[in-house]
């Protein structure tokens, strides 16, 4: 469970970063683009119910293990960028995909 927990607060990570990323480089093999399709499905105000194709796509090619390497630093960013942390860790198992054991 606290694995799981990890790579989702990992995604939840990106997301805020993709909500002041300038550029289409992306982290994680998200790119900028990726990672703003899924920020509605996450905001703190009125969330979509569930994640856009795009950001089931982005998720699905994202480097999950990359992105547990972000995971501590996601409350700042959820605060600073209206991200709700329980949306963004629910987005994969809305999406279908599963999260590596190592997170």
């Amino acid at each position: 469970m606290a694995t799981r927990r990890g790579a989702l607060v990992a995604v939840a990570v990106l997301l805020v970063l993709a909500a002041s990323a300038e550029t289409a480089h992306g982290i994680c093999n998200i790119s900028s683009d990726g990672l703003r399709a899924c920020q509605p499905a996450a905001a703190v105000r009125n969330p979509t119910a569930q994640p856009s194709a795009q950001c089931c796509a982005a998720l699905a090619g994202a480097d999950l293990a990359c992105l547990c390497r972000y995971k501590k630093a996601a409350g700042l960013w959820a605060r600073v960028y209206k991200i709700d942390i329980n949306r963004a860790l629910g987005l994969p198992a809305k999406c279908g995909l599963a999260t590596p054991a190592n997170c």
